[in-house]
């Protein structure tokens, strides 16, 4: 009914006086839905029928890390990483993009350039009224150049479940990457590659509408044979700046000697 308003409007406000709060082209001494949204098709009591709001959305985030790195064997390297990802949501499917930059420091070295990217989709299953499962498969682009084989497209697949209850909810993944690089073996080096599994378990609330704060428990087989599982423990939080900005902040300890000490990733992101 929307689309025939301005043609309504001409032809009846020379016959009476015509007000209409909520533009939807239903007079406001008929209309039982009187704050009907501009992206919604109305009946003729100017109740919802349809909504003419996108289907498609997307958001673009940018942000920063630092990670703070003292293994056993190594010296101390603090890293500092500029982010960029790009998603696409339609209903229960979505498409992720995402990149960045490193720079790392260390009283031996420096280093810089990017790290790999990937591209990944995702669809979201509702098994029941609280329970979500999301299964994804991506593709781990080797846009990070080193002298150590990193040359080559890794794939992975990843399955999710979230149950909420009230404002707490549970979750756990677990991911599987396939990867492609070749092993280095020469008379100074030897490096041997292997696939990887990926666990994480949490626990999180809904501080209202907008924040959202969760701490997890995570566990990746390293991409080396010879190094063992990384492990940490996280905090993360989400807030809903308005209807389209928002932030996150997430920081992580290492838990196994592999794992960097202290990883800090902030993020601004907008929705349309």
């Amino acid at each position: 009914m929307r689309y025939l308003f301005f043609t309504f409007v001409f032809l009846t406000i020379s016959l009476h006086a015509y007000s209409d709060a909520d533009l939807d082209g239903v007079d406001d001494l008929v209309d039982r839905c009187p704050n009907t949204p501009m992206t919604e098709l109305v009946d003729i009591s100017g109740c919802t029928t349809k909504s003419l709001a996108s289907l498609h959305h997307y958001d673009i985030i940018l942000g920063g890390s630092f990670s703070q790195t003292d293994y056993n064997t190594n010296e101390k390297t603090d890293t500092y990483t500029a982010l960029a990802q790009v998603d696409y949501y339609y209903k229960q499917f979505s498409i992720q993009a995402s990149t960045s930059y490193y720079t790392a420091d260390s009283s031996a070295y420096n280093d810089n350039g990017m790290n790999d990217s990937m591209l990944a989709a995702y669809y979201q299953f509702r098994l029941s009224e609280d329970l979500l499962l999301r299964a994804g498969v991506g593709v781990i682009l080797p846009t990070y150049d080193t002298t150590l084989n990193n040359n080559n497209t890794d794939y992975t697949a990843s399955i999710s479940l979230s149950y909420s209850l009230d404002n707490v909810n549970i979750f756990g993944s677990y991911a599987y990457t396939q990867v492609n690089d070749d092993d280095v073996i020469t008379p100074d080096i030897i490096v041997n590659y292997q696939n990887t599994n990926a666990y994480n378990a949490g626990l999180g609330y809904h501080f209202g509408s907008r924040l959202y704060a969760s701490v997890a428990y995570n566990a990746v087989d390293s991409i080396y044979q010879s190094v063992e599982m990384i492990e940490t423990a996280s905090l993360y939080t989400y807030y809903g700046i308005d209807e389209h900005w928002f932030t996150t902040a997430s920081y992580a300890y290492g838990v196994s000697d592999s794992a960097s000490d202290n990883y800090i990733a902030l993020r601004l992101g907008y929705y349309f």
